[in-house]
C-alpha cells in the first residue's frame, strides 16, 4: 500500500537522476559558478520575467528562508508572518536563531491580508518594540491554500505603505501555480515579491532550492552572506544542473501539475466515501476522523497526525510526483474497506 506521509520521501525523479549522472565524470567549477548553475539560473529567469534577478541554490528550504531573511533585517529588525507559517512553527526557531523576532498574526486560512500587516505595525509604532521590515509568506501555504492574484497585489501595496520587504517561501510553489484553482501567472510572483524561493525538495529533485532575489538593492554581498550562514555549497553545481533539467522544458510544473491531480483524485475518491475534507486545492489533503479510525490511518497510509481535537485528529495526506493513479485507488478501496469493518459512517 503506498504512503502519503509526505512529498520528499522519494529520492528523485528518473530524469534528475539521469542529469546528475551525465556529469558524474567531468570536472565542474565549484560554489554554484559553473555552466549548469548558471544555465538553470537564466531558465528561472526566463520563467518568471524576471531577468534582473539574482539566483542561488541552496540546501533546503529552512536554510533559505534563514539565508534571506537573516541577510536584509538589520539586527534590530523582525518579519510578520501567519501563526502558522513554516517559520513559525516548523523550523525550530531557526530564523529567531539568527537574532530576528517573528511577529504572528492569525491570518486566516493560512494566509495573510493587508490588514493584517497594518495591524501588525501600529502595534509596533516606534524604538522602543520590535521594528518589522519585512512579511513572510508561504504559497502553497502549510494549509495547501494558495494565494490569488488580487490577495498577492493587497500584500504588495501594505508592504509599499510601510517600506516592508516581502518574501515568499516557495517549497511547494509548483504546487501553487498548478492549482487548478490559481489565477497567479509566475511573472506576477516576481514582481510582488522582493525575494521567494522554488522548492525543488518537494517537487522531484534530489535536494535544493532556488532563492530568487528580484529587489536590486538586496542583492549586492548576498553571495558573502550566504558563506557567513555556512550554506554556500561547494559542490553547487550537484542543485544547479537539477534546477536546469527541471526548468528546461517544464518538467518543473509538469511534475507540480501530476503531484495536484493525483491529490484531486484522493479528495473526490475521499468525498465519494462521505468523507469532509478542508479546503485545499493543492497536493495536501486534511481531513478530521474519530481518533481510533484516524490512527488506523495513520499505521495503514503513514499519514502525519496535524491537529489533535480531543475528541477527533485530523490527519494529512500528502500527494508526490511519484504518487499514481493506481496508488490512489487502491487507498480509496482500503479506506472504504476500513470503514465498513469499523461500521463507522460519516454523517451519522
Amino acid at each position: 500500500m503506498a504512503h502519503f506521509r509526505n512529498d520528499y520521501s522519494f529520492l528523485a525523479h528518473p530524469r534528475i537522476l539521469k542529469a546528475l549522472e551525465a556529469i558524474n565524470d567531468s570536472e565542474q567549477v565549484a560554489y554554484g559558478l559553473d555552466v549548469h548553475s548558471k544555465e538553470a539560473k537564466n531558465l528561472i529567469c526566463e520563467a518568471f520575467s524576471c531577468s534582473d534577478a539574482d539566483v542561488h541554490f541552496l540546501a533546503g528550504g529552512t536554510q533559505a528562508n534563514l539565508v534571506f531573511l537573516s541577510g536584509v533585517l538589520k539586527a534590530y529588525e523582525g518579519v510578520i508572518a501567519c501563526g502558522s507559517g513554516h517559520i513559525n512553527v516548523h523550523e525550530s526557531a531557526a530564523v529567531e536563531g539568527t537574532g530576528h523576532k517573528i511577529f504572528t498574526v492569525s491570518g486566516k486560512d493560512g494566509k495573510l491580508r493587508g490588514d493584517d500587516i497594518r495591524k501588525a505595525m501600529s502595534l509596533n509604532p516606534d524604538e522602543h518594540t520590535v521594528s518589522l521590515k519585512a512579511v513572510y509568506i508561504s504559497d502553497s501555504t502549510e494549509l495547501g491554500t494558495i494565494y490569488s492574484k488580487a490577495e498577492l497585489i493587497d500584500l504588495r501595496q501594505a508592504c509599499d505603505e510601510y517600506e516592508l520587504y516581502l518574501f515568499i517561501d516557495g517549497a511547494r510553489l509548483g504546487s501553487a501555480l498548478t492549482s487548478k484553482e490559481n489565477d497567479v501567472e509566475k511573472e506576477l510572483i516576481a514582481k510582488v515579491a522582493d525575494g521567494f524561493t522554488i522548492g525543488g525538495t518537494k517537487n522531484g529533485l534530489m535536494l535544493g532550492e532556488a532563492l530568487v532575489i528580484t529587489n536590486p538593492s538586496l542583492q549586492r554581498g548576498f553571495r558573502n552572506h550566504i558563506k557567513n550562514k555556512g550554506a554556500m555549497l561547494a559542490k553547487g553545481y550537484m542543485v544547479g544542473v537539477q534546477f536546469e533539467e527541471a526548468f528546461k522544458d517544464g518538467l518543473y510544473f509538469e511534475l507540480a501539475k501530476q503531484t495536484n491531480d493525483m491529490a484531486d483524485l484522493l479528495k473526490k475518491g475521499l468525498i465519494d466515501l462521505g468523507i469532509a475534507i478542508a479546503p485545499s486545492p493543492t497536493n495536501q489533503v486534511f481531513v478530521e476522523f474519530p481518533i481510533g479510525f484516524a490512527r488506523a490511518l495513520i499505521d495503514e497510509f503513514a499519514c502525519e497526525l496535524w491537529e489533535d481535537k480531543g475528541d477527533s485528529l485530523v490527519i494529512r495526506f500528502v500527494t508526490s510526483f511519484r504518487t499514481s493513479e493506481k496508488d490512489v485507488k487502491k487507498a480509496i478501496t482500503r479506506i472504504s474497506e476500513m470503514l465498513h469493518r469499523s461500521g463507522f459512517a460519516f454523517g451519522d
